[in-house]
């Protein structure tokens, strides 16, 4: 099981495998064309009122954490879609964030790899 994140940015790559974007809000100045998404899963990524508490403030990221994986149990569905598409060959989670060590893929990722 492969599960790979990479900033949405970052150009496309053949290993990427499926691409999916995590974010709630389409990338700014990016066209669909040049992201290359397969799937946006935007009801899987963190409430708009989690995501504006965080504003990526490393201090906050272990309380991120739990409160994004408390809000995840709601979305069995998209967990699901993303493991039926992880269990197809590799997935390559997509995020916006400028902060690569403190963004929704990577606790998603590690939800992901943890089952």
């Amino acid at each position: 099981m492969t599960v790979n994140i990479k900033r949405v940015y970052s150009e496309p790559d053949k290993d990427d495998g499926t691409r999916i974007l995590v974010d709630r809000l389409w990338p700014r100045g990016l066209t669909k064309e040049k992201a290359k998404v397969d799937l946006w899963l935007k009801e899987v990524a963190p409430s708009n009122e989690l995501r504006k508490w965080f504003g990526h403030d490393p201090e906050k990221w272990p309380r991120f954490e739990k409160r994004y994986r408390d809000e995840l149990k709601q979305h069995s569905e998209q967990i699901a879609l993303l493991k039926e598409k992880i269990a197809h060959g590799p997935v390559t989670l997509l995020y916006g964030a400028k902060d690569q060590e403190h963004n929704e893929a990577i606790v998603l990722q590690k939800l992901l790899q943890s089952r």
